[in-house]
């Protein structure tokens, strides 16, 4: 088997007297697509959060590669190394975007900052081009830009320093439905071209039917159920995948059905959490 591209063995992180992350363990390989799903307060957002190096674990490791990844970085050089390994896109990034900053200036530094060496002018355009900002949105602010074009300005700065994974948190749960299907297009056809790898966080099962090979079912910080994506969400074996499945609307189903598996996954979600 190859060496996975990303791969984490035994995180745990505890925030007071709660399990966030209990014994997770996940393996990403290169041109690969994994999804982590789970309700709110499952873990899977401090999950990713450790990957990405924004959370440090109490428990386990990281490893790009099959490097251990170090817990604590030091200097400009390693922080500008680890943000090349992986990238995370966010739910709003209206939030991540400077509002005084345009597109256009916006991808150009961070292309000096990661490449000072390079011209960022050619590599700029080309980023554009591959996320389908024509040259009216290069000059535009953020508070200019509608919901699914600032997704698409922050796609664009996180493939800018050329990851090796690229980690999206919600990044389409804030969007109309007919945007989600572009930027999940958008998507597709990058990791097509190239050799990243996809780490999906949702709550949205229509999210990891559509773009993830490997899927991964969290509850309360620990993993209940995992395996290739078609396989789990055909035949689930754990009760909680199958709420999750049951609360998603599908042709032909029983809206009371629906409705009374989304009462209960709502009262399963909100159970405590376990303890340290």
């Amino acid at each position: 088997m190859p060496e996975p591209l990303l791969e984490a063995v035994g995180l745990s992180r505890t925030f007071g007297t709660v399990r966030a992350v209990d014994d997770v363990s996940l393996a990403l390989a290169e041109g690969g697509s994994l999804g982590i799903v789970g309700g709110s307060g499952s873990g899977k957002t401090t999950t990713a959060r450790i990957l990405v190096g924004l959370e440090r674990a109490d428990a386990g490791e990281v490893r790009v590669r099959g490097t251990v990844r170090p817990s604590r970085v030091r200097g400009r050089r390693q922080r500008l190394a680890r943000a090349r390994e992986v990238q995370m896109v966010f739910q709003d990034p209206y939030l991540s975007l400077d509002p005084r900053t345009g597109v256009e200036r916006a991808l150009r530094e961070t292309l000096r900052l990661h490449f000072p060496d390079r011209d960022p002018g050619p590599r700029t355009r080309e980023l554009l081009d591959q996320v389908g900002l024509g040259s009216r949105a290069a000059g535009a602010l953020p508070r200019e830009l509608s919901g699914g074009q600032r997704q698409r300005v922050a796609i664009a700065r996180a493939l800018a320093v050329e990851p090796a994974v690229l980690v999206l948190d919600e990044a389409v749960a804030a969007l109309d439905v007919s945007v989600q299907a572009q930027i999940l297009n958008l998507l597709a056809d990058i990791r097509a071209e190239t050799p990243i790898g996809y780490l999906f966080i949702t709550h949205d099962l229509g999210v990891v039917r559509c773009v993830t090979d490997e899927v991964l079912v969290m509850r309360h910080g620990r993993v209940v159920e995992a395996g290739g994506t078609a396989e789990v969400l055909a035949a689930p074996q754990h009760p909680y995948t199958r709420l999750l499945l049951d609360s998603v609307p599908r042709p032909g189903w029983d809206p009371d059905r629906i409705a009374a598996a989304r009462q209960e996954l709502t009262a399963v979600q909100a159970s405590p959490p376990q303890e340290a």
